[in-house]
């Protein structure tokens, strides 16, 4: 078998690693104190960001469901890779040459990074496509965009490349690099017949699918030439790298607009997406093939920081029957959006790249500036499949449309549509509004929501044989100190010099969970202690395995400094406080052994205790003076 990587190798990559740019490839990440970084959980569905990146200690922790975890461990999580690749992955991306056990080299290069292999090979063939437009055969492509309102400049800047007609032409490319048959069968990017595998994408214009991290994973493929019998669009199909109702087009170019003007834009097609971007409307995406759905909904979600503050999502479609039915669809999922969800449809049915082509970039603007509400245009789109002429027309109307208003989490929005719907009906509020009422009540009955994800009850699952660590009650004040204090020895152990280490050391911690950590870093020692990530890392490994969780929530959650200056101050003043609880339990134990004693059979002892309790005074008011 081939080799491990040495250990000592995967603790270099592990410390030079820059978590926060590891994470930032995948969630939006805000300033949340000084050296701390908060986002949404990649790992489970929330409202309020309760992710948390500590870069200086290597680690990220989530609030809400307890995943943590360093570096490696959020990159086998995000690209479901094994701890193997994750390091390999991480080795790269810094230029670190990993060593194997026993001298080996590692796996084959068949057996090691396949996911690697396969980036390799996608990125050469986006360079390939690229380079394509540029030659004779691509005259039909440029044409093609040029007639469109695209440029050169338009076509680099989102990477759109040519496929040669022919059959081998990427094939000879990809093999001329290094890639075997084998490996090239599984990008997607060829096809097989009976002589053997041949390029996909033959005579159209590319578009390179990228991930959020801005890895090329896949390729959408456009007709040009009428003797192609294939369809209008062809796209990668399924790989381990695409996955189509995970992907949208035009996400890496977008994610840091959509993050900081809290706004997505949906539209149809690669072509529009280009269009809204050359028009101002940066933050636009595109499916790839399927409807918007659940998983879309996570990556956007992330990406806007849905926290109920006041982000949008807009979507285009078509003014036909099937960009309406597109939108209900997208109306189905809305209530996964704390975000305010609407829809922007051209009277003329023009879609953005038409729509810029006849009338220019203000109008693409202005399509997204006038949009409307999801909710709204569910409604109407819903009373549009009846006569409300008729009673019966109008009674069917109100019967299926009162679920739709029912569904409006904002309970002060709710019944300004009711209003609307009353006098889009013509019927008496009264009455609309008890349709309403009654659907909500059945879809309330018919099984609630699951509640948000909050803290565990317990720091961690217990194993079948151990000890079970409750978590620490946040109202206990005790409990509260030793928690700040051991948050602070974690992040900053360089406030331990100057005789604090074994004030430390020698200190009491009652709460059990907070004893064991305080125990484990004992333990651990100083050794470490000049370098935050494995500082933490060899606590972790001190605790009993239920607390590892709870010290790398310790290790990232935020402290309230906002300067280096003001965050040695904090750290000093609590681990006065909690050296100043030590002096006052002490105090508390010798003044109960001077009112035991008999000072007149025992003279020596009391003047002993007398002398021991006015030294502590005096320490504990140097502590309160230095503070």
């Amino acid at each position: 078998m081939a080799g491990l990587i040495k250990r000592e190798d995967i603790d270099e990559v592990r410390q030079r690693t820059d978590i926060k740019e590891v994470v930032d490839g995948y969630v939006t990440l805000k300033g949340a104190g000084l050296g701390s970084f908060k986002g949404l959980c990649p790992f489970h569905d929330e409202r309020s960001p309760s992710f948390t990146v500590r870069p200086q200690v290597g680690r990220y922790h989530c609030f809400g469901c307890g995943e943590d975890g360093d570096a490696i461990s959020f990159v086998q999580k995000m690209d479901h890779s094994s701890f193997h690749e994750a390091v390999e992955k991480l080795a790269a991306r810094i230029g670190y040459e990993l060593r194997y056990e026993d001298g080996g080299t590692g796996p084959s290069r068949e057996e090691v990074g396949k996911r690697q292999r396969l980036l390799d090979a996608h990125k050469i063939a986006d360079e390939f496509f690229r380079a394509q437009l540029l030659t004779p055969g691509a005259a039909e492509g440029r044409n093609f965009l040029d007639g469109r309102g695209f440029d050169r400049s338009a076509a680099e800047h989102f990477g759109v490349g040519y496929a040669p007609q022919g059959w081998d032409g990427l094939l000879k490319h990809l093999r001329g690099r290094g890639f075997t048959d084998a490996e090239l069968k599984l990008t997607g990017m060829f096809s097989e017949g009976n002589r053997g595998i041949y390029d996909r994408f033959r005579g159209r214009l590319i578009w390179p699918i990228r991930d959020i991290a801005g890895d090329t994973i896949g390729f959408g493929a456009r007709k040009l030439f009428e003797d192609d019998q294939g369809p209008k669009y062809l796209n990668t199909p399924e790989t381990t790298l695409y996955k189509k109702s995970q992907v949208l087009y035009g996400i890496d170019i977008a994610k840091r607009n959509i993050a900081k003007e809290r706004q997505l834009v949906v539209v149809e097609g690669y072509t529009d997406v280009m269009a809204c971007h050359l028009a101002g409307v940066t933050t636009a995406v595109a499916t790839c093939g399927t409807a918007f759905g659940t998983e879309h909904i996570k990556v956007a979600r992330r990406l806007l920081s849905d926290d109920g503050s006041g982000g949008e999502v807009i979507f285009t479609f078509d003014g036909d029957a099937a960009g309406q039915k597109a939108a209900l669809r997208a109306f189905e999922e809305d209530q996964r959006f704390t975000a305010q969800t609407y829809v922007a449809v051209e009277p003329s049915g023009a879609d953005p790249c038409d729509l810029r082509q006849l009338k220019g970039d203000a109008a693409v603007r202005e399509l997204i500036s006038t949009r409307k509400p999801l909710f709204e245009f569910a409604i109407r789109a819903t009373l549009r499949r009846h006569n409300l002429d008729t009673v019966e027309g109008r009674v069917a109307a109100l019967r299926e449309a009162a679920p739709v208003v029912a569904q409006i989490r904002d309970s002060a929005t709710r019944p300004g549509y009711t209003r609307n719907l009353a006098g889009w009906l013509g019927m008496p509020i009264e009455e609309v509004s008890g349709y309403v009422g009654a659907a909500a009540k059945r879809a309330a009955s018919g099984g609630g929501a699951a509640s948000p994800a909050g803290p565990a009850a317990t720091t961690a699952a217990p194993a079948s044989s151990g000890p079970v660590f409750q978590r620490p009650d946040p109202r206990d004040p005790i409990a509260g100190m030793e928690r700040q204090a051991l948050e602070v020895v974690l992040q900053e152990p360089g406030v331990l010099g100057g005789g604090a280490w074994e004030r430390f050391e020698a200190s009491q911690f009652n709460t059990p969970a907070y004893a064991a950590v305080h125990t484990a870093v004992r333990a651990a020692g100083l050794a470490h202690s000049d370098d935050p990530v494995a500082w933490v890392e060899q606590v972790r490994q001190e605790v009993p395995e239920p607390l590892r969780a709870l010290v790398s929530e310790l290790a990232v959650t935020p402290l309230p400094a906002s300067t280096a200056e003001a965050m040695q101050r904090y750290c000093r003043d609590i681990l006065a406080r909690l050296f100043e609880l030590q002096i006052t339990r002490i105090k508390a134990d010798k003044m109960g052994q001077l009112q035991r004693l008999d000072a007149g059979a025992n003279p020596e002892e009391f003047q002993r205790l007398n002398r021991e309790l006015m030294q502590l005074e005096m320490e504990r008011r140097a502590l309160r003076s230095d503070g």
